[in-house]
């Protein structure tokens, strides 16, 4: 599978990283990369190994030999792109937060269903296996009923330009607060009934620390915080009526604990031939396009769609509006 991506910043690098470490047996390739400016595709081919490089995102999209197109921009420009992709039938893998808004999520997936086109969304925790055995644990009661979760994720992205300027989506919220709500809906599910929240912003209005409070209809609730203006120790906590489990690193876990009566019992770690996480997600849309199937099992659109519906409706009663909204 020869991958082409979109991009040529610093997550595509990890990408680029990621695929090269996969055993060259599974036949995936760093082929193309594309960047406005080719100078800087061309310095990223060399540096990374890359068989092409391109000017204009349309010219990697139209490459016959592009098998997936991984969209590694700042979400705030990846509409464009998604939709170059799918117009000329090419699979997609699109970096989170997916879209600015649900509105441009929703016609970008309409597209993808209506040209049969294979795309879905790089939350790379939906995918990897470590997240998947917490689900695994939770489902098999070993903690008893699930009552309470905690998720914190900061960093110190305060200098960064795409986190102040809301012409590139900025705030803490579509960077590292996606993966708070992702990890509370993968662990208590989507019926959410209530929502309290609040935010600080940095002096251009982008939000700065969110504090998200989530109450499920069986019960469960979810305290939810992120800021890109420090760190802390990005754990994840999942209380039960008999035990709990600690995540330490909910954007991606490099342990879990079950505790029973305040004791460690069994810790679980990520597989030992794993690269760096990104992984995952290359090998769910591999396997997805080989079925023929649009979206994946692991981040159906239904799910992406209705985080986006989330996010939009946190920024609006934040105050916090994109030109694209």
């Amino acid at each position: 599978m020869n991958v082409g991506i979109i991009g040529a910043g610093w997550i595509a690098g990890k990408m680029a990283a990621t695929i090269a470490g996969i055993p060259k047996e599974r036949g995936i390739v760093n082929y193309a990369i594309a960047s406005r400016d080719l100078h800087k595709a061309q310095e990223f081919a060399a540096a990374k190994g890359f068989l092409k490089a391109y000017g204009s995102y349309k010219e990697l999209v139209d490459d016959p030999d592009v098998d997936l197109v991984y969209i590694a921009t700042p979400h705030s420009h990846h509409f464009e792109p998604a939709k170059l992709a799918i117009e000329a039938g090419k699979p997609v893998l699109c970096e989170k937060a997916f879209m600015a808004n649900a509105a441009q999520t929703e016609e970008i997936l309409s597209l993808a269903h209506a040209k049969g086109v294979f795309i879905t969304e790089a939350i790379w925790t939906r995918y990897m296996p470590l997240s998947l055995k917490i689900k695994e644990l939770i489902d098999s009661g070993v903690i008893g009923e699930p009552r309470l979760l905690r998720a914190s994720l900061c960093y110190q992205m305060d200098k960064k330009v795409r986190i102040l300027r809301p012409d590139l989506c900025g705030g803490a919220l579509l960077d590292i607060g996606v993966y708070c709500l992702n990890f509370a809906r993968m662990y208590f599910g989507t019926d959410i009934v209530s929502t309290s929240s609040s935010c600080e912003k940095f002096p251009g209005g982008m939000d700065k620390c969110d504090a998200i409070s989530l109450t499920f209809a069986d019960g469960k609730v979810a305290h939810l915080s992120s800021d890109a203006s420090c760190l802390c120790n990005r754990e994840g906590i999942i209380c039960g009526s008999d035990g709990y489990l600690v995540v330490e690193n909910i954007n991606c876990p490099e342990k879990v604990t079950l505790y029973k009566g305040y004791k460690p019992v069994e810790s679980w770690y990520p597989p030992k031939e794993q690269v760096t996480g990104y992984e995952y997600q290359v090998f769910a849309s591999e396997d997805a396009i080989a079925k023929g199937l649009v979206e994946s099992p692991f981040m159906p659109h239904a799910e992406t769609l209705s985080i986006m519906k989330q996010m939009d409706a946190l920024r609006k009663e934040w105050g916090i509006v994109y030109p694209m909204d």
